[in-house]
């Protein structure tokens, strides 16, 4: 099954009861059972609810994945997947890495004594070098968050069979639409789903997918214990966002390939960042990897001045000025000062992400629009 196919019908059937094409918002806390311990797969929802079993299973699918559970937020899937650790555990992460990660890395988990490397992930020897007895996960996100590195999965994925530690891929940025960490040889693929999975910034939900069955299994007792499950309603919204993600993300694809190379041509832009240029660092690694280059773009202007940037932002109209991404509208970004502000300034900028940054969520709105709102406000900076 093709993957616009699977996006509109894996894990849904029309209801038993009245023959609804839609899944039914089951709005429920508990379920009737025939007798003590009896029932017919569903007892308490903090455990399953058959709306959100629809939504893990037609993410499942888009993932390649055997297993798929659904959170309250992405960060609710992030605190999951780390609880499969210890005290003295450790775990290697990408340098560039989203605010609100680091944030729940550096000062949750550390002070529970789990330690955390973070690394330019394109030095594969220094990488390499922080493995030791005491290392249990390898965590990766590309593109990353906010400077579109990307990621060579497959060699980290080989490095952590070879030294029998788990990986995981943040893979909010490309969607399974763009690419399928776990056919790269992943163990678990992590999403925000508020992003472009949901689609239309109406919801805030995560997710995970795995095909190991171990893991799953820890997976899903650590989130029955702990309770970051989301309700029936906006699992309900993700499942209807997910009917239309093919057609987003072509169309966000195509409106970040054309607003990236308008930013390269301006005079009063510096550098920008879009794996699609085939310059951009590792641009062989997203061609192998990726199916497309998405519509998350960064750059900075050549003053590098955080007025001006603020200026611009806010000088945009088109373009929402606003956290979060992936949605059908387009959004821009401070994430010195925003998504990041939770990372020291000199941990920012040792990966580049200066005072003057802006990330751009392109939406699937009309390309001349957007080009044009762009133009006006880079006037008046």
């Amino acid at each position: 099954m093709k993957f616009g196919t699977k996006a509109i019908h894996a894990g849904q059937e029309p209801d038993p009861t009245t023959g609804a094409i839609m899944t039914p918002i089951y709005q429920t806390s508990t379920y009737v059972q025939e007798a003590p311990a009896k029932h017919k797969g569903y007892a308490y929802a903090r455990g399953k609810n058959p709306t959100r079993v629809a939504l893990e299973s037609c993410l499942a699918a888009l993932e390649n994945a055997d297993y798929c559970l659904c959170f309250s937020s992405g960060m609710g899937a992030v605190d999951t997947i780390i609880k499969l650790l210890s005290p003295g555990d450790e775990v290697i992460a990408t340098d560039d890495l989203y605010g609100g990660t680091y944030r729940l890395f550096t000062k949750v988990f550390e002070k529970m004594g789990i330690r955390f490397h973070f690394v330019d992930m394109h030095n594969f020897a220094a990488a390499e070098a922080l493995i030791n007895s005491k290392t249990r996960m390898i965590w990766i996100e590309t593109p990353t968050n906010p400077m579109m590195k990307i990621i060579d999965i497959e060699h980290y994925t080989a490095l952590s069979k070879k030294h029998g530690i788990i990986s995981v891929v943040d893979n909010t940025f490309a969607s399974p639409y763009l690419q399928n960490p776990l056919d790269l040889g992943a163990d678990i693929v992590m999403h925000s789903a508020t992003k472009y999975l949901g689609g239309h910034s109406d919801v805030v939900m995560g997710a995970l997918m795995t095909s190991n069955k171990e893991l799953y299994d820890q997976l899903a007792f650590i989130t029955n214990s702990c309770g970051p499950v989301p309700g029936p309603q906006d699992s309900f919204l993700v499942l209807r966002g997910l009917k239309t993600l093919h057609l987003r993300m072509k169309a966000h694809c195509e409106n970040g390939k054309a607003v990236a190379e308008f930013l390269r041509a301006h005079p009063k832009v510096g550098k920008v960042y879009w794996p699609g240029f085939a310059d951009h660092p590792n641009h062989d690694v997203a061609k192998r990897q990726m199916r497309d280059f998405g519509g998350m773009i960064s750059f900075t202007l050549k003053s590098d001045s955080f007025e001006q940037a603020s200026e611009l932002a806010q000088a945009l109209h088109v373009f929402s000025l606003a956290e979060s991404l992936g949605g059908v509208e387009s959004l821009v970004g401070h994430p010195a000062s925003m998504t990041h502000a939770s990372i020291p300034r000199e941990e920012r900028i040792k990966t580049g992400l200066v005072d003057s940054l802006l990330r751009l969520s392109v939406g699937v709105e009309d390309i001349e629009d957007l080009i044009e709102d762009l133009r006006q406000a880079l006037e008046k900076v």
